[in-house]
């Protein structure tokens, strides 16, 4: 079977990955460290992949487009609800996954290092301002 979407949960050191096919049945279910998770999705075929945005959500999307996949970064908020069963690593692995499938999900744009070092220099400069 082949792999078209994958949802990643982004964590300090541990991540979760699950892999499904296009009819969405799971293939693969893993545990990755941050040291392998370059490696592993090296290995894989080009397919469309699933995070949360936050800070290193941007990173990850940079260095996942250079290995050829389709990465997509969506809003927790709009993950929440796709989210079944308890709160745990591969529930919300998965909750992304469905997330990004669906075609009228809104996303955020993958930030360079350029443009996050302007935002940070923009929230340092409102924070000098707010003290």
């Amino acid at each position: 079977m082949n792999i078209t979407t994958v949802g990643l949960d982004l964590a300090k050191s541990v991540f979760h990955v699950v892999c499904f096919s296009e009819h969405f049945k799971e293939i693969k279910k893993r545990m990755l460290r941050r040291n392998q998770v370059l490696q592993f999705f090296a290995q894989l075929p080009p397919c469309r992949f699933g995070m949360e945005a936050c800070a290193s959500s941007h990173y990850w999307g940079r260095e996942l487009r250079a290995l050829g996949h389709d990465v997509k970064l969506i809003p927790p908020q709009y993950v929440k609800p796709y989210l079944r069963g308890n709160k745990n690593d591969y529930n919300d692995t998965r909750a992304i996954a469905e997330a990004v499938t669906r075609p009228s999900m809104p996303f955020v744009a993958i930030k360079t290092v350029a443009e996050q070092d302007m935002q940070a220099i923009h929230r340092m400069r409102a924070q000098c301002i707010r003290d």
